[in-house]
């Protein structure tokens, strides 16, 4: 009888503590994300699966370390870079990581355009309309209200899971790619694979992440199902990115299909896969990119009003957190107005914003990592021998990725480099 009431007060206890890392690790899944999981199964079949295995241990190392600077200081990432290293770098960085999540944003609203467009909606009334609804959430909602919401979000990204079954997939083929490595040196295999790399862990997650933790005020003792949240969204993530792979591979790639984004693979699935399955892929994109929309300006108003020092947070308002709320109303604003006017130039914006996102990411895993190892920041907390050797090779690999990625889309003709 006592064993059955610890389980039950662990399992509330977990409960109370869950959210920011599942929250976080799901927004990964966004509408770039699922375009680049749905044209590598498309163009590769399961030959990619095999690098879902490390990119999820890279995620979780690097997640697990901003979740636990949070958990022992009480302080957010931007706090701790500007109160260790300066205002005038952590300024320049706040610049790059505001114009990096705008052009992300607009890919959000275009990739929650894209899915409504499958049903028949307009545009010129999805976008306002999921405009509207992620800024009266964040805006009207407490911290706990608006958790809950993206909770119940990161359930419907199941529906891939779901799309991948319905697909029929060879299950021997997808245990063993996923197992064993299946190198290629073409320029198109190359350059995928540098863009599933560079999806995963993006410089706004970890701001975000951290704040979250923060905001939520969880505290060391908690720090053991903080980490087990963090590693649960992590694994779940990576579970939808096989699944959208899957699906592709399973339907397009044997056809013969080429796409160029989430939404042709959305439409091509229906006469393949069978239109629930076509049907469940266009509503994980619209969730996704609804549920990201509404995160990144988040994130931004984060970590622009931690490292200025002025009031933020979801449970404030507009009087006591005005550059929080305006800055946040601004994102989602001007993000919707770009995807609506037709001369924009949606795809240098978004083309833009992973060169910054590239730019920017070395900066912060190398902040990250100093502040992690600093003893007087973090005590007994700081990273092991063991865990510091894995998450600087985790830091070098990605920063030499993304280096790879930033060349290959500023310099898309590169001998080697072509061709997706």
């Amino acid at each position: 009888m006592r064993f059955r009431r610890f389980d039950k007060k662990k399992i509330l206890l977990f409960l109370s503590v869950l959210g920011p890392g599942i929250i976080t690790a799901s927004v990964d899944n966004d509408a770039g994300g699922i375009a680049t999981y749905s044209i590598a199964g498309a163009h590769f079949g399961y030959a990619l699966l095999w690098t879902l295995i490390p990119i999820t241990v890279a995620l979780i190392v690097v997640q697990e370390m901003v979740a636990r600077m949070g958990v022992v200081t009480g302080k957010t990432l931007a706090d701790l870079i500007r109160e260790k290293f300066g205002v005038r770098p952590t300024f320049f960085l706040l610049v790059a990581l505001v114009l990096a999540n705008l052009g992300n944003t607009v890919a959000e609203f275009a990739g929650w355009a894209s899915a409504w467009e499958i049903f028949g909606v307009s545009k010129y009334f999805s976008v306002p309309v999921g405009a509207v609804a992620v800024w009266f959430l964040v805006v009207k909602g407490t911290y706990r209200v608006v958790e809950k919401i993206f909770l119940v979000a990161c359930l419907i990204f199941f529906a891939y899971p779901v799309a991948a079954y319905l697909a029929h997939p060879d299950g021997a083929a997808v245990a063993r790619n996923l197992v064993v490595p299946d190198i290629r040196l073409d320029g198109g295999y190359v350059t995928m694979l540098i863009g599933m790399v560079g999806t995963t862990i993006a410089p706004w997650m970890q701001f975000y992440l951290q704040s979250a933790v923060v905001e939520k005020n969880l505290q060391v003792e908690e720090y053991s199902l903080t980490r087990v949240d963090v590693i649960f969204g992590c694994l779940v993530t990576d579970i939808v990115a096989l699944s959208i792979i899957v699906a592709c591979g399973a339907t397009l790639y044997v056809s013969g299909v080429r796409i160029e984004d989430a939404k042709d693979a959305a439409m091509a699935l229906a006469p393949l896969a069978g239109k629930n399955a076509s049907l469940l892929f266009a509503f994980g994109l619209a969730n996704a990119s609804l549920f990201a929309a509404s995160i990144l300006p988040l994130a931004t108003a984060y970590c622009v009003c931690e490292g200025m020092g002025w009031e933020s947070g979801i449970d404030k308002d507009f009087r006591t957190a005005p550059q929080f709320f305006w800055l946040y109303t601004g994102l989602i604003v001007l993000g919707g107005v770009l995807v609506l006017y037709p001369r924009a130039p949606l795809v240098l914006i978004m083309y833009f914003s992973q060169v910054a996102n590239g730019v920017l990411l070395p900066f912060v895993l190398t902040f990250m990592l100093k502040l992690i190892n600093d003893r007087e920041l973090m005590g007994e907390h700081v990273n092991s021998r063991a865990f510091n050797g894995i998450a600087w090779t985790t830091t070098v690999v990605m920063i030499v990725l993304t280096v790879l990625l930033v060349v290959v889309t500023v310099f898309p003709g590169l001998p080697g480099f072509v061709g997706l």
